[in-house]
């Protein structure tokens, strides 16, 4: 099973098997210490609609609508008030309307155009709150660049859900391999785990785990960015920036590569014998060997043009040998499949 199905089967085992209710009781978190945020008063928040409201030149029919959403004592139910508010402000702000019906209406691997969240004329009380809504649909969407954008910026106390705004900012910094961030995040979200719904209490310490273990160049950090390339190239994307993370996997895999093979000479001088008595042992454990290899290696030119994935196939076969060797068959895999895809996405470009 690869990382991304991994991943998804333990967000979703957890989010069924919390709910959707809030934590109430929960377990205590000892990396937990004061909560830095709270959730907003139905009241608070309905005083500043009514405040945006008034200075807006709205007809008669939609100022009504906005105060049937919002009754002086509330519904009594505990609302999706993120929701409810981007609603409310689509009632009289056509931009914000047409967003909504864009984001409901668009294809896949078709970003909407969000430009009116950049406008300050809005209040606060509107932009920020709105980029939360669309980013975190864009991270629902595997948008992470773009809810990134959007999200990563806000601070708990600017908008109406801060719970959803920690959550999201912890999920988009995970899944683009920023680690001090994700966990900042998720040591935030869960100082303030009582008034977080359990299912975002509940993934936030698996993203904990998931992050704490998450190292630089190594093998699976590796394989989480060959997966963005996949996620990337799925949404149509082939620009600069996939380039880059390409370049990127190549050069940690050439290094990694060549760790290997100094760590396997140090272990057994043979092994770089040209007499044919090159050991082909594998290593007792999947692990990487102990040594003390420098592990610097001559960076190499892949080139710009489509068919950059196609390495020549001695090349290819020495590559999947040595990480076979040293690692377990799904590695191994793993990174077949990935230069099998990069073919096939090549050969769809031509």
């Amino acid at each position: 099973m690869n990382f991304t199905a991994r991943t998804l089967l333990a967000i979703c085992f957890a989010a069924a098997l919390a709910g959707n209710t809030p934590a109430g009781a929960p377990l205590a978190d000892p990396l937990a210490g004061r909560p830095s945020w709270k959730p907003a008063e139905w009241t608070d928040l309905r005083a500043q609609v009514l405040e945006w409201l008034g200075r807006q030149q709205a007809a008669e029919s939609p100022r009504n609508e906005v105060l049937q959403k919002w009754p002086e004592a509330g519904s009594g139910e505990t609302p999706d008030l993120l929701t409810l508010l981007v609603e409310t402000f689509a009632l009289v702000d056509q931009d914000i309307r047409a967003l909504v019906g864009a984001l409901a209406a668009a294809q896949p691997g078709h970003f909407p155009d969000t430009a009116c969240l950049r406008d300050e004329s809005r209040p606060p009380l509107v932009r920020n709150n709105c980029r939360l809504y669309v980013g975190r649909w864009a991270a629902q969407h595997e948008f992470y660049d773009e809810a990134s954008a959007l999200v990563d910026d806000l601070r708990p106390e600017e908008t109406a859900d801060p719970a959803t705004l920690l959550f999201y900012q912890a999920i988009v910094r995970q899944r683009l391999l920023k680690k001090a961030e994700g966990l900042k995040a998720v040591d935030e979200l869960l100082r303030g785990e009582a008034n977080c719904p359990r299912r975002y209490a509940a993934v936030a310490r698996l993203l904990r785990g998931d992050l704490e273990q998450l190292e630089d160049d190594s093998l699976d950090h590796i394989a989480r960015r060959m997966d963005d390339v996949r996620r990337r190239l799925s949404l149509g994307r082939a620009d600069q920036q996939v380039r880059k993370v390409e370049v990127g996997v190549i050069e940690s895999l050439d290094k990694l590569i060549e760790e290997l093979k100094q760590r396997q000479q140090q272990a057994d001088p043979q092994a770089g014998a040209p007499s044919g008595s090159q050991s082909i042992r594998p290593a007792d454990e999947s692990r990487i060997l102990p040594g003390r290899g420098p592990g610097e290696v001559t960076k190499k030119s892949i080139g710009t043009k489509s068919g950059w994935g196609d390495l020549p196939p001695k090349q290819r076969e020495a590559a999947l040998q040595q990480i076979g060797r040293e690692f377990p068959a799904h590695y191994r895999d793993a990174v077949e499949q990935y230069f099998r895809r990069l073919a096939g996405s090549d050969k769809d470009e031509k």
